[in-house]
């Protein structure tokens, strides 16, 4: 028996590679209801990616990771450290020389000891009114020497990581040059030079000054922009006490040659190239240690790096897509496994893409006709399930028929919904089998071989759905139910009905035609106005379009009309209702029903002026009113369709 011994755990270098591919069908589908629940689409499309395919590993959870380590950030110390480490290095300077002076017997160190006893509170007036003090301990000399010496190399570390051993070795000249160097490349960059020649040669002198080695000016740039930047909001951080202290320690550190004067200019070159970094907003951190100066900028650093990070997975700016998040920035800033998970964000991005399910617009994701279709069918599945065991009356696999058969055919399509002609299809396939010379059996099919029956296209109806787009239709839970109506219409007739001529209208304060798209897409407002006066002209429009066909107009509405059109195409809203918006209401149904129209209407609601209003129209038409519950409004909306279309006499 082997004597090996085998320990299980669970997977951490990255994707399961043992995980099911993801079901893109089954995300459309889970989008397709929230719609159909009355979701907007873009949130359903946005809320798939914030979640992901599985649950707590979409955007949402990687942008709380990466809030939950700004806030761990924000704990890490406080950001006067390089102020409290000097008055600390400052006080033990000090000791140091008291007791130095307390070990001598004359006038001198009597005097030494007052000057030290009439230092200013001021740390940074304190360092520099001890610049020419005749230090008596060399232990204190060198203690107050590092003070100057320590910030000023970190100030610099701070923003050239490789200028450490420079620093070190006290060679400010190469600094300052380097500096000098600097400068005059990003004047040229700002100019609008071509500095590519120029770059190059910059980093062949002072390269070793940058060890994460950019490729070109522009790379340069943003790395030095984003250390000044941070220097910057560690100053708007501070109280102005600790600013003032801190800036006066800053330039006793740098002198008052050159090195000072370069520094700065750098900074104002590099606010200008790069003005959209935040260069002015400060944080306020706590924590228990003091943080020095590059600990603080560095800090602050990482705190900016979050902030950008987080926006981009916030996903809020319009057309903002998942390419706009960094990756090598989630990997830097929260591990390699939130860098698996956005990559696999992106692979079921491009997946719904690639298969068709989502398309690409100016605003963003939004549904492809294809995955359009397949929330029609959906919609109409639904209502078909909620009239189990009235299958008589819907049952339409004998609807659809184009047209009467004229007798020609044509090469088949995709996308051809007329019947195949069957003869021609086989006779093809013997015809293109015995050219080749083979046998001509048996008859193999190809997709060439296919030829459809061309028929007489005709319409039979010519149907306009008015729907309310009122927010009281949100606000009381009806919008789902409108959209699943309006979408599983749709559907009814692109494929069993292709015949019928469908429009859509929604009518709020104005009436407008929608899309499958846009309706599927469409939002509510909070403008008030129920304008069925509007929906009525656009509805008669359509149906005057067809005019041998059936006319049927079906209106969804859970309010009497409160608005209407004035003759210069303004609308006007009031509430009760002008009489002038039911005259005008009224004008236009009676020129639907001179037209032949019929007009039925499903009242949601129990609104007592919208009843009085809809039993004025339907004794003035003779059309039907339906006050269905809105979980069965597409039942009521689809049958009686089906009944309309067949004509007024089949009611």
């Amino acid at each position: 028996m082997s004597g090996n011994v085998f320990r299980y755990g669970a997977w951490r270098d990255g994707p399961d590679p043992l995980a099911p591919p993801y079901d893109v069908r089954a995300a459309v589908d889970e989008m397709g209801e929230r719609v159909l629940a009355g979701d907007s689409l873009r949130d359903a499309l946005r809320d798939l990616i914030r979640r992901g395919p599985r649950d707590g590993r979409g955007l949402d959870s990687l942008r709380e990771r990466a809030r939950r380590l700004r806030r761990d950030a924000l704990r890490r110390g406080n950001l006067d450290g390089a102020v409290t480490r000097a008055r600390q290095m400052l006080d033990q300077a000090l000791a140091t020389e008291r007791d130095s002076l307390a070990a001598r017997d004359d006038d001198g160190a009597r005097f030494n000891e007052a000057v030290l006893d009439n230092l200013p509170r001021s740390v940074s007036q304190a360092v520099s009114d001890l610049s020419d003090y005749d230090w008596s301990s060399a232990e204190a000399r060198e203690i107050y020497q590092q003070i100057l010496a320590g910030l000023r190399e970190e100030v610099i570390s701070q923003r050239f990581a490789g200028m450490k051993q420079a620093l070190q070795q006290g060679d400010m000249t190469e600094v300052s040059d380097m500096l000098q160097d600097l400068n005059d490349l990003l004047a040229r960059h700002a100019r609008g030079e071509d500095t590519g020649d120029a770059f190059r040669d910059f980093m062949d002198r002072h390269g070793r000054f940058f060890p994460d080695n950019p490729q070109n000016v522009d790379e340069l740039i943003d790395s030095l922009a984003r250390q000044a930047a941070a220097a910057e909001r560690l100053m708007r951080s501070l109280s102005p006490q600790q600013r003032e202290e801190l800036e006066q320690l800053m330039a006793q550190a740098l002198g008052d040659g050159p090195l000072r004067d370069r520094m700065a200019e750098l900074t104002d070159n590099l606010r200008a190239l790069r003005p959209g970094l935040n260069w002015g907003r400060g944080e306020r951190m706590r924590g228990p240690a003091d943080l020095g100066y590059g600990d603080a900028t560095a800090a602050l650093g990482e705190i900016a790096d979050l902030d950008e990070l987080i926006d981009q997975l916030g996903q809020e700016h319009p057309g903002a897509t998942l390419d706009d998040v960094d990756v090598e920035a989630v990997e830097r800033q929260l591990g390699r496994s939130a860098a698996d998970d956005l990559r696999r964000l992106r692979e079921l991005e491009r997946e719904l893409r690639r298969q068709g399910w989502v398309q690409r617009d100016a605003d963003g994701l939004t549904l492809s006709p294809k995955a359009l279709r397949r929330l029609g069918r959906t919609a109409l599945s639904a209502i078909f399930r909620d009239v189990a065991g009235k299958r008589g009356q819907h049952d339409m696999r004998d609807a659809g028929a184009a047209g009467d058969l004229i007798g020609s055919s044509r090469r088949w399509e995709f996308g051809d919904d007329q019947p195949l002609d069957v003869v021609r299809t086989i006779g093809n396939a013997v015809r293109r089998r015995a050219a080749g010379g083979a046998a001509t059996l048996p008859v193999r099919l190809e997709p060439d071989d296919f030829e459809v029956a061309e028929t007489e296209r005709r319409v039979s109806a010519a149907v306009a759905l008015c729907v309310d787009l009122s927010y009281s239709m949100y606000a009381d839970g009806r919008w789902g139910p409108m959209k699943q109506t309006a979408l599983a219409l749709s559907h009814l007739v692109a494929t069993k009905y292709p015949q019928d001529a469908l429009q859509i209208i929604g009518f709020g304060r104005y009436a407008q035609t929608l899309s499958q798209g846009e309706l599927a897409a469409i939002e509510p407002t909070i403008e008030k106005g129920t304008n069925l006066q509007h929906a009525l002209k656009l509805a008669a429009r359509h149906v005057r379009r067809h005019p041998g066909a059936e006319p049927v107009i079906l209106v969804v509405t859970d309010g009497e009309p409160t608005s209407h059109l004035e003759p210069d195409g303004e609308a006007v809203f009031w509430w009760p209702p002008l009489p002038e918006t039911v005259q005008a209401t009224i004008h236009e149904v009676d020129l639907l029903t001179r037209f032949g129209a019929t007009l039925n209407v499903f009242m949601l609601g129990e609104d007592p002026g919208l009843r009085r209003f809809v039993s004025a129209v339907a004794h003035r038409n003779g059309g039907r009113v339906f006050s269905p519950d809105p979980a069965d409004l597409g039942r009521y909306v689809i049958d009686d369709y089906v009944r309309a279309r067949r004509g007024r006499n089949t009611h």
